[in-house]
C-alpha cells in the first residue's frame, strides 16, 4: 500500500510526519528516516484501531487494489 505522507522540519528541529488521509495520524522523528520509520509504526496502529471501530460487514469481503 502506498500512502502520501508529509514531512515537515519544525521550528524546535523535529522533523514531523503527517498522514493527510488518516486524521489524526502522525508521528516526529529527530531525523527525517526515523520519522519515516516512526509514521509507519502510526500508520499500522491507525488501520488496526480503525478496523476495529468499522462494524461487520454483510456479504464477502474483497479487496480492491486502485
Amino acid at each position: 500500500m502506498v500512502i502520501r505522507v508529509v514531512i515537515e522540519k519544525d521550528e524546535g528541529g523535529f522533523y514531523v510526519a503527517e498522514v493527510p488521509a488518516m486524521p489524526g495520524c502522525l508521528s516526529q522523528g529527530t531525523t527525517k528516516a526515523e520519522a519515516i520509520e516512526n509514521v509507519r509504526e502510526a500508520i499500522a496502529g491507525w488501520l488496526e484501531v480503525m478496523e476495529g471501530k468499522a462494524p461487520p460487514a454483510a456479504g464477502e469481503p474483497i479487496e480492491v487494489t486502485v
